[in-house]
């Protein structure tokens, strides 16, 4: 499940909540996720495994965004072509947040990352890095392909340090944290939703990292602050296909020479086309790793000719 859309919290404010969903081939999954996640609490996508169709399901309060939800819903049936009928269940509020905490179990992932759910009472284990969020918040959790990939990746480039670390889309903000807590070097995470950077500033604070963290609202690099910290030493960009071609440009512009930048949230049938818009901005592949059918791929800025000379061989 990779969740997004607004922020539902079922502790103090139980609400009337359904669960949406749709069935669709694989070309269309990018353009309906994003209608989902416009008025969605959390978002699901599911493939299966005969039809080799997937299943996306949201989450939202009953009556919520519907204007909003039939828009984005068209727009995504108009951009592909595939127009099909929105199901709807009605999804009591309690067995909602019981069944999320009973599919948030504890999720190691790569050699050094534990992802633990508040709701967990046991020890964390010993020679991890624990990361620990609500499971009431129901996203960004660390179950996804996308979010595994990109924790693998930042193990991978760890060893060169990066110093300036920027993670682009943050969500729940649970990569800005990791890289964090991994290289004890401050991170700034930025999101274009207002109720993502709450989140992100609440879970930074349950994980003792209000001082290695920085949560700022921002449209990618449109936004003057974000490039006025550049250039960066490690990108995290963990967002959709569609966006991370169209800002690729401006993340070359702004990494550091040798600069790294993880990009993830891509389906293993979109890795080519986002390589390929990196490439042509002078970024060259350096690894790539498969999730299940989610890739992430680790590019990097080269090293001025100047510099690569001086380099010992």
């Amino acid at each position: 499940m990779k969740g997004a859309g607004t922020q539902l919290d079922m502790r103090h404010h139980p609400v009337a909540l359904e669960t949406v969903s749709v069935d669709i081939p694989e070309t269309a999954l990018e353009a309906y996720e994003a209608a989902f996640s416009a008025t969605c609490a959390t978002v699901g996508f599911f493939r299966d495994s005969k039809s080799g169709n997937w299943r996306v399901e949201g989450v939202k309060p009953v009556g919520n965004g519907e204007g909003e939800l039939a828009a984005a819903l068209a727009l995504a049936a108009m951009v592909t072509g595939v127009t099909v009928p929105l199901r709807r269940i009605e999804t009591p509020a309690e067995g909602w947040l019981a069944r999320t905490r009973a599919a948030f179990p504890e999720q190691r992932v790569g050699r050094r990352f534990a992802i633990r759910g508040t709701h967990l009472k046991d020890a964390p284990p010993s020679g991890r890095i624990t990361l620990t969020l609500d499971a009431s918040v129901a996203f960004g959790s660390g179950e996804h392909g996308s979010t595994r990939g990109c924790l693998r990746a930042l193990e991978r480039v760890a060893r060169r340090q990066p110093r300036r670390i920027l993670d682009l889309g943050t969500g729940s903000g649970i990569l800005a944290m990791a890289a964090a807590k991994l290289l004890h070097r401050r991170v700034l995470g930025t999101d274009i939703e207002p109720w993502s950077i709450r989140v992100a500033r609440q879970n930074a604070s349950l994980n003792r990292l209000r001082g290695l963290t920085s949560f700022t609202l921002a449209d990618g690099w449109r936004h003057r602050s974000l490039r006025a910290a550049s250039p960066y030493d490690l990108v995290l960009a963990n967002i959709l296909a569609r966006p991370l071609c169209l800002m690729a440009r401006h993340l070359a512009l702004h990494l550091a020479p040798g600069g790294t930048a993880v990009l993830s949230g891509l389906l293993a049938t979109q890795a080519r086309d986002v390589l390929a818009a990196h490439r042509r901005c002078g970024l060259r592949l350096e690894t790539s790793i498969q999730e299940g059918v989610w890739t992430t791929l680790v590019v990097r800025r080269p090293l001025r000719a100047a510099e690569t000379k001086s380099r010992p061989q």
